[in-house]
């Protein structure tokens, strides 16, 4: 069943008005839809929709809602992804991985060791991105698009940090504790963090100076097992370790 994304004041009624160019051309192109197939709509804040298109033009499909329901797809915790930036297209890798994993948001963060450098173009990228996590969030018929946020320096982020109730901190050189004793010490606590911070560093990993930033700002220091992973490895798999513990 295909999904689309609308927003709330899109919703009169008993029907739905679709009018973005590009979902009508998916809509009738790819998918080659018509008047009486149904398929799914979301809102992207709380309801999402079985609809059954009732008339379709070059402007706008009007769409008749057959069911409405809470989200069901989307985890009560609200994981934010802070991703020091990687070189070439292994942000996009991340951010579909982590899209279809269950994140709530994927922040870029330009590092000490990152190697990508904003020559006042970088926003061309975040565009890129976010229509990756476009992609990604209909594919697995998630309720929200995870958004990418606007890239941050180090210290921006870590002043970003204070507002989360649980910071992970995946490090190569931490070899005590695991993210596997880190979350259940969390669940024996009773403590049920809503928004958990996963930060991960560039293909160079972290400076001692960002290291020891992250230990004031109340980053739990984590190992995620005997080998070191890639970093466009230890985002997703931070997040399915993540949602594991604190979700399934």
């Amino acid at each position: 069943m295909s999904r689309f994304f609308v927003t709330p004041s899109a919703v009169e009624g008993k029907y739905i008005r679709l009018v973005d160019q590009g979902d009508l051309r998916h809509m009738k192109k790819v998918l080659r839809l018509s008047v009486g197939d149904e398929l799914d709509v979301s809102d992207g804040t709380v309801w999402e929709y079985r609809a059954r298109i009732s008339a379709l033009s070059e402007e706008e499909a009007l769409l008749e809602i057959l069911d409405k329901q809470r989200f069901s797809r989307e985890p009560k915790v609200q994981v934010t992804l802070f991703q020091g930036i990687p070189k070439a297209a292994k942000m996009e890798s991340i951010i579909q991985k982590s899209v279809e994993l269950g994140v709530y948001a994927v922040t870029p963060v330009f590092m000490e060791r990152t190697v990508v450098v904003d020559r006042g173009n970088f926003h061309k990228k975040l565009e890129r991105w976010q229509k990756i996590s476009d992609e990604a969030v209909k594919q697995c018929k998630r309720g929200i698009i995870p958004q990418v946020e606007p890239a941050l320096r180090f210290p921006e982020m870590i002043k970003a940090l204070a507002t989360f109730d649980l910071i992970l901190f995946p490090y190569e050189n931490e070899e005590q504790r695991t993210i596997k004793d880190c979350l259940r010490q969390v669940a024996l606590q009773n403590l049920q963090p809503r928004t958990v911070a996963i930060v991960i560093g560039p293909e160079g990993g972290f400076s001692d100076k960002e290291a020891l930033l992250l230990d004031q700002a109340g980053a739990e220091r984590v190992s995620l097992g005997k080998t070191v992973l890639r970093t466009e490895t230890a985002g997703p798999a931070t997040l399915a370790m993540t949602m594991y513990e604190l979700e399934l």
